[in-house]
């Protein structure tokens, strides 16, 4: 508490620091008791308000006039573009022109701020989380860099010791990738921490401004928000691999193996706006009994999956390419494509997640006490698994690099995030590494940030003529963050964007009952429609 309050936040004087303030001079904005408005009129040059206290900053400061020192400048010439006063809107030099009133001008500039300032204040946490991915990054870098070195050894200790050098030399080399690595993500956040810092002391600005009333500084303040607006492009640093020689050659190093060398990316997002009307370019039959899933990376062929022990991959035109049968022969619960096209799919029935290599399912992971339920790869190569406890009291999102769990997200604040019952979840990371799950027993939709702090909790959109109550199935996102969510009662999707907001629906496709989702490459939907056995493609952006 300040100085100048006592126990109950009574205002007290700024000059003797002890009576009650019932007055406030709205030049100086400083807080006075009767004895010393006298005092404080007497120090200064004149240029004083005295208001009740109740009324403080309720006094617009205008600017003098320069030719009419005794008035004050309320308006704006429309043509001359000058603040005057009165006097002057009345001469001849001014005749016949049009004014702005300076205190409609002030409020409009004031509401403008306050729009800037919770933009701003929106946009903010967006680089946060950029900045927290690349000190991720750069703080995960040691152990991924070891991993790299261990697999160099094992391939060492194969060999002969007259190997070790040309193995030195290559270690080196690693070194030197290392450092460039750590530069250009080093350098990135370095970058997003400037952007960052400018954006608060923007912040300020605009609070100082906001709770001023000085006019002119306030009508010329100019928006950055536009600045900020677009998020900067997201550097991709792959990583080197070894890649092992598996035939002897002359020289050692040629032997050994090599290293990839680095590569770096800046993936800029174009703005694509949603189309009037979204129309259906395609509709596949897949044969599949209660068509759940649906799976794709590019616009040549799809995997889908339903209530059968068959995965189904069928090119764009609707040609059956391939089917694999489950390993268990239980029906599978969620299918998924990794970052290299392998088909990855999970069992409910026997907790277990096979990969698919030539045709042949290989065990990935495999639960005990948790049930097994839908997937995704994130875009970093890692699996998200949704799992529920058998005893449906519990359910949480766990992180796979591999076959190792590296993170759980459960709860908010000690509160679970999704319901426990069996009911279907689908699961999906958005493009900003969000992590969105379609809570159908819970009817809503929750995203949390990579980290696992709750972000939207989405419980649909009110509308006379979806009358059934929202139970959201399939879930997907696309290049623009938008995040789209089946409705398989009202038969409609809903799209939303990175926020949670909203936008419209996709309801005039003939779309019956629809289910899983995916988005290829170039943002074409695919819908399954779980009764029919159908996957309809949809565009739905310009």
């Amino acid at each position: 508490m300040g100085p100048n309050y006592s126990a109950q936040d009574v205002v007290r004087c700024d000059l003797c620091k002890t009576t009650f303030a019932q007055n406030y001079c709205d030049f100086c904005h400083v807080n006075l008791c009767k004895p010393c408005i006298g005092e404080h009129i007497s120090a200064e040059d004149g240029k004083h308000l005295i208001v009740p206290f109740q009324q403080r900053k309720s006094t617009l400061i205008f600017s003098k006039c320069e030719t009419h020192p005794n008035k004050n400048c309320k308006y704006q010439c429309k043509d001359c573009n000058i603040f005057v006063c009165s006097d002057c809107a009345m001469s001849k030099q001014h005749k016949g022109h049009e004014y702005f009133k300076l205190e409609e001008l002030f409020t409009a500039s004031k509401q403008r701020i306050g729009k800037d300032k919770i933009e701003l204040n929106r946009i903010l946490p967006k680089y946060e989380d950029i900045a927290i991915e690349l000190q991720n990054q750069i703080a995960n870098m040691d152990g991924e860099y070891e991993k790299l070195t261990t697999e160099m050894s094992k391939q060492r200790e194969e060999l002969h010791r007259e190997i070790d050098n040309a193995i030195n030399q290559m270690e080196k080399e690693i070194g030197e990738i290392k450092v460039k690595h750590h530069r250009i993500l080093k350098k990135h956040l370095e970058e997003i921490k400037q952007v960052q810092s400018l954006m608060q002391k923007t912040l300020v600005s605009l609070y100082e401004i906001e709770e001023s009333n000085e006019v002119s500084p306030t009508i010329h303040y100019n928006s950055k928000v536009e600045e900020f607006r677009k998020l900067p492009p997201k550097v991709n640093v792959s990583m080197p691999k070894f890649i092992p020689k598996q035939a002897a050659r002359d020289e050692l190093s040629n032997f050994i193996g090599k290293l990839t060398p680095l590569s770096t990316t800046l993936e800029e997002t174009s703005v694509r706006e949603l189309l009037g009307e979204p129309e259906v370019l395609n509709s596949i039959k897949t044969g599949h009994d209660k068509l759940r899933s649906v799976a794709c990376l590019n616009e040549e062929e799809i995997w889908t999956s339903g209530e059968t022990t068959d995965i189904k991959c069928f090119n764009i035109q609707g040609v059956l390419q391939k089917i694999i049968q489950t390993k268990s022969g239980e029906r599978p619960s969620d299918i998924a494509l990794d970052i290299d096209g392998a088909l990855l799919y999970s069992e409910g029935k026997t907790n277990r997640v096979y990969k698919v290599n030539d045709d042949q399912s290989e065990e990935i992971i495999r639960l005990q006490e948790w049930i097994l339920g839908n997937l995704c790869i994130t875009s970093s190569g890692e699996l998200l698994v949704i799992m529920r406890k058998e005893d449906e009291t519990q359910s949480k999102v766990v992180r796979y690099s591999g076959s190792t769990v590296k993170q759980t997200i459960q709860f908010d604040n000690g509160q679970p995030l999704y319901s426990g019952n069996k009911k279907i979840k689908y699961i999906t990371e958005n493009r900003n590494r969000d992590i969105c799950v379609a809570d159908w027993g819970a009817g809503a939709v929750v995203v949390v940030n990579q980290a696992g702090k709750l972000l939207i909790r989405y419980t649909g959109h009110p509308s006379p003529t979806k009358n059934e109550q929202f139970k959201p199935s399939g879930i997907t996102t696309d290049s623009q963050s938008h995040i789209l969510t089946s409705d398989g009662r009202n038969h409609c999707i809903h799209i939303l964007n990175a926020d949670g907001l909203f936008l419209r629906y996709i309801d005039k496709c003939d779309l019956k009952s629809p289910y899983g989702l995916c988005v290829d490459n170039n943002d074409s939907l695919f819908v399954c429609e779980f009764l029919r056995g159908s996957v309809k493609k949809i565009k739905y952006l310009k």
